[in-house]
């Protein structure tokens, strides 16, 4: 018989309060299987902890850092499998059940395909990109709901705290242990970002801070890249 609770979900928000509700509250047949739903807020200042409470097992506020939150969401988990669901992304209907394939599997980690929400043909196309260049190099985004045995996340120390790209580094690391193991049912992601500052504008500068980043420039400064470009486009 399987173990009754064996994965736990890990949900880092910052000033998510508005739209974190319907989020987790699609988290609620896993649940109610067993699973935990742990969101760890970064200090948000518009009650995103409050508003998260009544909707997942336990809430942190941890300092703010995706890959920090993270690892401080991991830190107090009690499933085998730790997926980590950025709080605009949704799992499809049949999470629980691929997921099952991937428990019983002998892959350390994997991925879902990503899909945008943007109606536009060409964010079909983006999504069809990121997927067939995740397949073909074995690295993964945050965007396509990263999970991976708490064992080997554990062995291999984590997220590393960086402020931009820790997604693509620990996969990296995970991509030397095993090729990740690839749901094709994919993830729902927010295009807001890619709508609000443009999908073209959106697909350079993150190609571009990619780019930067294999080629060995700081987290840090790329980061400072990232937010000056949004702020830009924002105002």
């Amino acid at each position: 018989m399987e173990k009754t609770q064996w994965l736990s979900v890990i949900v880092p928000v910052w000033r998510e309060g508005a739209t974190l509700v319907p989020v987790l509250r699609a988290l609620a047949e896993l649940r109610a299987s067993g699973h935990e739903v742990i969101v760890v807020d970064g200090g948000s200042d518009d009650g995103s902890a409050e508003t998260a409470a009544p909707w997942c097992d336990r809430v942190l506020v941890a300092g703010k850092g995706r890959a920090h939150q993270m690892n401080a969401g991991a830190a107090v988990a009690r499933g085998e499998v730790l997926l980590f669901l950025h709080a605009d992304t949704r799992l499809p209907a049949t999470a629980l059940a691929d997921l099952s394939r991937f428990y019983h599997s002998d892959h350390g980690w994997g991925r879902f395909d990503v899909r945008l929400s943007g109606r536009r043909k060409l964010f079909r196309v983006i999504a069809w990109c990121m997927n067939r260049r995740s397949w073909l190099t074995g690295i993964a985004t945050g965007d396509q709901a990263m999970f991976v045995r708490r064992n080997l996340f554990e062995q291999l120390g984590g997220f590393t705290d960086m402020p931009l790209m820790e997604d693509i580094e620990l996969s990296r690391r995970l991509r030397n242990v095993t090729r990740p193991f690839c749901i094709a049912r994919p993830v729902m992601t927010n295009s807001r970002r890619w709508e609000q500052q443009g999908a073209w504008r959106t697909i350079w500068l993150m190609w571009t801070l990619r780019w930067r980043y294999w080629r060995g420039e700081s987290p840090d400064v790329l980061a400072k890249v990232y937010r000056s470009d949004v702020r830009n486009h924002s105002s």
